[in-house]
């Protein structure tokens, strides 16, 4: 047999098997219909501890792991000029205390005494030059001299009173002045000990004694002990279709082949405009035996689920609404559910139908 001969046969064979066309009847079975969301596993409420000073740490008080609770300390900062602030706040607030200025009080009541006692005596001498005024004994000048003496002793002991009053009042208002001084002293003291803000457990210490920390660098991650949700991100084009109540199929790498379910709690309504997508809370149904946070995750949500419905794979699908018969006939379809491998067919053939796979 000639070398040509040969090789156009197995031209001719090779043609007529590249010429099959895979074929399908459509299957009956339940479809379900989700949308892919990927995300991580988190802590409630986790949150990262941020310092409200600045300064050098001087103290680690937890380690990963730690269980703390509300109030108790994680870090100490360096305090050296707050201390001696506050001390200095404790000493003027002891120098103004209105017990420390009773000797003050004490003084200017006794001139208020002295002031009464001048002026009921005037008082007196006053009467009595009337009286002898009265009986024709004594001069004029001396009458209006008992007079002067009596008005000025009246104006003293007002005066006494009145400088009584205001050294009280000064007293008083420099007394919780520098109490209120120290009071904001010991409160900007106590900046310096980062504190836990919630009962929950420490994830991660972020920093190492002897670093220099901000406002703006967080110092640790926490969250809840024992309870974890799932943070995922749904692209803009799908999140109308996502509420609260879906369920939810994920897997983990750290569980790999394993499925649990989880159920959407709540849809954030703000979008994400550097990944043009929304995140969506979900908390588990049926809880891995170990979860960590920041464990990575893809996921379904389950829009809706329909049963016995008939379908065809995806590819097989034509321009989203035809199909190819086997007669090669293009047959317009009314699809409904659709997942990543499958599409219902709602109207258009039935499940005696031979389809043949569309040419890509």
């Amino acid at each position: 047999m000639k070398p040509y001969f040969i090789i156009t046969l197995l031209l001719v064979i090779l043609a007529s098997c590249s010429g099959k066309q895979e074929k399908i009847q459509p299957t009956v079975e339940d479809i379900t219909e989700s949308v892919y969301a990927s995300g991580v596993v988190k802590s409630r409420n986790q949150y990262q501890v941020f310092p409200t000073v600045s300064g050098v740490i001087q103290q680690i008080m937890v380690t990963e792991g730690d269980v703390v609770e509300k109030g108790e300390p994680l870090m100490k900062l360096d305090n050296e000029a707050a201390r001696l602030s506050t001390e200095n706040a404790r000493i003027a607030a002891e120098y103004n205390r209105v017990s420390a200025n009773a000797e003050k009080l004490k003084e200017a009541q006794e001139t208020i005494d002295l002031a009464r006692s001048k002026k009921e005596t005037d008082s007196l001498l006053l009467v009595r030059q009337r009286n002898l005024w009265a009986k024709q004994i004594g001069t004029k000048v001396e009458l209006e001299q008992r007079e002067l003496n009596y008005k000025n002793s009246l104006t003293a002991y007002k005066s006494a009173i009145l400088r009584y009053n205001d050294l009280r009042k000064q007293l008083n208002f420099a007394a919780k002045q520098s109490q209120k001084s120290l009071q904001i002293s010991e409160t900007m003291s106590g900046d310096y000990t980062i504190r836990s803000e919630t009962d929950g457990k420490v994830y991660s210490v972020l920093k190492e004694q002897g670093e220099l920390v901000s406002p703006q660098t967080p110092v640790a991650v926490m969250g809840d002990a024992n309870e974890f949700i799932l943070e995922l991100q749904v692209d803009e084009y799908d999140i109308a279709r996502v509420k609260p109540g879906q369920l939810v199929l994920l897997n983990l790498d750290s569980y790999k082949g394993q499925v649990f379910e989880g159920k959407v709690y709540k849809v954030n309504p703000a979008m994400n405009e550097r990944t043009r997508s929304f995140t969506v809370e979900a908390s588990f149904v049926t809880t891995p035996p170990a979860l960590y946070p920041n464990l990575t995750t893809e996921a379904n949500i389950i829009i809706q689920t329909k049963k016995d419905a008939l379908t065809i794979p995806r590819e097989y699908l034509l321009d989203s609404s035809y199909v190819l018969t086997k007669g090669k006939d293009r047959v317009q379809v009314q699809t409904g559910l659709m997942d990543y491998q499958k599409v219902e067919i709602v109207k258009g053939i039935t499940k005696e139908d031979v389809l043949l796979k569309p040419a890509r």
